[in-house]
């Protein structure tokens, strides 16, 4: 998932979705001609855009009979806007859906159930913890595109010049900050006040900002505080810069780190090919990758984030069917290997994982955390949660809440996104 990520294209060609989009009561197609489908690509319009659209393309020349009006949304408007025009019937056909929103759309009734279709064909290549992660009420409404989850990411230079290694738990990282500063100048860690950034450290402490099994808002719990309590420590001390809470803090954090001013931060795959643009990482070699660090009750991983290819439910049948032959293409192992050496992002097909796919060093460092990744409960609002954490941590980061106070907040806002949970 990309949390923070400044969108920095416009939607290309928003009429397109007019005149092409499902649902709307008018195929738009002439009759004996190509079925035209709409799909909004929610990727990053300079990085990883081009890399869809040649694949659009190539699809294209193989189906003469289907016709697909490609759109990129940027990521931070793409649910709101779907979410609007899959209610007035106006959505595209396909959606580059993130995991988050796919239960929630799914609740809606907005997406077609995948099992048993042309898209889920070869559902037993792919990892099945994305298959899980892409159902509600037991059945599939995505097919997996992409995953990626956050990694300790390091200046393997930097780290190796203050004699340290890659930390196994937050004490280790502190110890590893004030000492790379010591030895190199350079700040040791740069950590995030966004609340994505955050769940590490709950999963570190065995816990999350809700349990869903028992219907429980629990981002108040001593666990929690403990983590939080953790988190607020990394950014005061010997080598640990301090927050930054800024609108543009994620490009902050990144260029520092991209350009060696920073030692470490905690990152996604989203950034592995703009991690090597960076003067740091001339030499790919150099990007150090390794598991969170873990919390006081032993435990490490982050959150299991990524991207599904979903279908409209209120798209007529013929471009329903259009729409699952173009899903199983774009998820093919041929089309995943294509995507993973140009865009540098994670496939989530086991046969996509091929000898070519895993020389790059970032997808490589990347595929040994995943194991480590934790899949998000199936509740449909659960990727509505971080919104209060992205309200109160900065202000508790910049010491105008208190922890408590911050927590107690948020705890009130988590409690009105899911009204039947306890607190």
């Amino acid at each position: 998932m990309r949390r923070g990520i400044a969108a920095t294209a416009l939607v290309a060609s928003l009429a397109l979705a007019a005149t092409a989009c499902g649902g709307d009561g008018d195929s738009g197609d002439e009759a004996g001609g190509p079925v035209t489908i709409t799909w909004w690509d929610t990727s990053n319009a300079t990085n990883e855009a081009p890399t869809y659209q040649a694949l659009v393309k190539e699809f294209m020349a193989a189906n003469k009979d289907v016709k697909v009006n490609y759109v990129n949304v940027p990521f931070d408007q793409a649910q709101n806007k779907f979410d609007t025009a899959a209610g007035s019937k106006g959505a595209p056909d396909v959606l580059r859906s993130e995991v988050g929103w796919t239960p929630a759309f799914a609740k809606k009734g907005f997406f077609v159930p995948l099992d048993g279709t042309e898209a889920l064909a070869e559902q037993d290549k792919f990892q099945p913890n994305l298959i899980e992660q892409a159902k509600y009420e037991g059945k599939t409404y995505g097919v997996p595109f992409t995953t990626d989850t956050l990694a300790f990411v390091y200046n393997k230079e930097l780290f190796e010049k203050a004699g340290v290694e890659a930390p196994k738990t937050w004490d280790d990282l502190k110890k590893a900050a004030a000492t790379i500063k010591d030895k190199t100048g350079v700040d040791g860690y740069w950590g995030s006040t966004a609340g994505y950034y955050a769940q590490p450290f709950l999963y570190g402490e065995g816990t999350d900002m809700v349990d869903a099994d028992a219907k429980k808002v629990t981002v108040k719990s001593p666990e929690a505080k403990k983590a939080y309590g953790t988190w607020l420590d990394l950014f005061d001390g010997k080598g640990l810069h301090k927050a930054d809470v800024t609108a543009d803090a994620y490009a902050h954090i990144q260029d520092a780190f991209v350009n060696g001013k920073v030692a470490s931060i905690i990152q996604g795959p989203w950034e592995i090919t703009n991690f090597y643009k960076g003067s740091a990482f001339k030499d790919k070699n150099n990007l150090g990758i390794a598991t969170v660090p873990a919390g006081s009750a032993g435990k490490a991983g982050a959150p299991t984030g990524g991207h599904n290819l979903s279908v409209y439910a209120g798209s007529s049948e013929e471009k329903q069917q259009a729409a699952l032959k173009f899903v199983k293409f774009m998820t093919s192992a041929k089309a995943q290997e294509t995507i993973a050496l140009k865009n540098s992002t994670l496939p989530t097909r086991d046969d996509a994982y091929t000898d070519k796919v895993k020389a790059d060093p970032g997808i490589a460092g990347y595929q040994t955390v995943l194991p480590a990744a934790q899949p998000r409960p199936a509740l449909p609002e659960y990727s509505s949660l971080w919104t209060p954490m992205d309200d109160e941590l900065p202000q508790i980061a910049s010491g105008k809440e208190s922890l408590d106070k911050g927590l107690s907040d948020a705890e009130i806002a988590i409690a009105k996104l899911v009204p039947d949970f306890s607190k």
